[in-house]
């Protein structure tokens, strides 16, 4: 008999002993990240905000696990959490976490993201672990699930090789079409208003996704691939990490084609990357909000739960991301109301467990291999 985990409630004291286990862990490892920028920070990010600025989000974050650790304390039975909280903050504090200051970096050609980690951590889970705890779709479901911890490793992979992703998704653009001269469309581009811009920007990139994303879920072989992201059950703000370097790789070179080529400004790339982060991580949410008539003009929860939904008489609907207008345009449009999927998932396959399982298996194995014919694996 499988041992299903309680959901948490409000009011126990482990909700508070955990954000302050949580906060005390970020403050760490910020503080890795002043002690060694050139390995541990991304120099684009690193443009994005000053040491000064960094230095006072590690004393907020150290103040905050205290306070958090002392809730937890005061209310929880069990005093672990605030234990382990308070040990990691302290450790913090003597390896200098108070007296943190910004300093001039050495440029070099690799570095891990733990920077860009440790802030969108922060910043999702500050958003939507607030928000599936209040206004959860699913009341019955944990936050510690099953395979919560592979979904984590997922999300940590992606932000460590943040400038990897970045730099091998950049190549095709340059391949095919780094010959072109479109000096005058970019100029065009660049001249527009920034609300315009970006606005075009997430339509191109959201018709391309499109179809990279259908194109994944009609060919059998590279269905192996975006089936792991599919295969998660729990759907909730950590789902879509859950995705395979080659649905990353191929999904991202197609999807930001057009911001290479046609030379979207700085300022537009990079609100554009943190709209999809936060959008991408609120779709897959674990959350009943009701977003009204926005819900046909921008995808939500429920739209892209439906994508997701096991029975396999609503596959292949919503692959849009951002905007519902092109599943309406190319025939695969599902919103019926106020109505969800009962269930998330795969019907007709099942993975393995863990990262690095999940990693292998679709070059070693079909996992549909036996359950379902050719034809019919391509109705995905």
């Amino acid at each position: 008999m499988n041992y299903t985990p309680e959901r948490i409630k409000i009011g126990e004291g482990k909700i508070s002993g955990l954000f302050a286990i949580f906060f005390a862990s970020l403050s760490f490892l910020a503080l890795l990240c002043f002690r060694f920028p050139e390995q541990l920070t991304t120099p684009d990010l690193r443009a994005a905000y000053s040491g000064e600025l960094a230095g006072k989000l590690l004393f907020c974050g150290i103040i905050a696990s205290f306070i958090f650790a002392l809730a937890s304390f005061l209310i929880s039975k069990k005093k672990r959490y605030a234990v382990i909280a308070l040990i990691i903050a302290c450790l913090t504090i003597v390896l200098g976490g108070f007296n943190v200051e910004g300093q001039a970096v050495d440029k070099v050609n690799w570095s891990l993201g733990l920077d860009w980690l440790v802030l969108d951590l922060l910043l999702m889970a500050v958003l939507f672990v607030p928000i599936e705890l209040v206004f959860p779709q699913n009341i019955d479901q944990t936050k510690f699930h099953d395979e919560w911890r592979t979904d984590f490793v997922y999300f940590i992979i992606s932000h460590l090789f943040i400038q990897f992703f970045g730099v091998v998704t950049k190549k095709p653009a340059e391949a095919f079409f780094g010959w072109m001269e479109l000096s005058a469309l970019r100029d065009w581009i660049e001249g527009l208003p920034f609300v315009v811009e970006l606005f075009f920007a997430l339509v191109l990139t959201d018709v391309f996704q499109y179809w990279a994303h259908r194109i994944f879920h009609s060919h059998h072989f590279l269905w192996r691939f975006h089936a792991v992201h599919h295969s998660t059950k729990t759907m909730d703000w950590l789902a879509g990490s859950r995705t395979h370097f080659v649905d990353i790789f191929v999904t991202r070179s197609m999807s930001y084609m057009p911001l290479y080529i046609l030379g979207f400004s700085t300022i537009t790339f990079n609100t554009y990357i943190v709209f999809i982060a936060i959008h991408a991580v609120l779709i897959h949410a674990n959350t009943s909000i009701n977003f009204g008539v926005l819900k046909y003009i921008i995808t939500t929860p429920q739209y892209h739960h439906w994508h997701h939904c096991e029975d396999p008489k609503h596959y292949g609907k919503n692959f849009a991301v951002v905007f519902p207008f092109i599943d309406m345009i190319f025939g695969t449009f599902y919103l019926p109301g106020k109505v969800w999927p009962k269930r998330t998932g795969l019907a007709e396959a099942s993975f393995p467990k863990g990262f690095i399982r999940q990693t292998i298996y679709p070059f070693r194995t079909n996992p549909f291999k036996n359950l379902l014919k050719e034809d019919e694996k391509s109705k995905r």
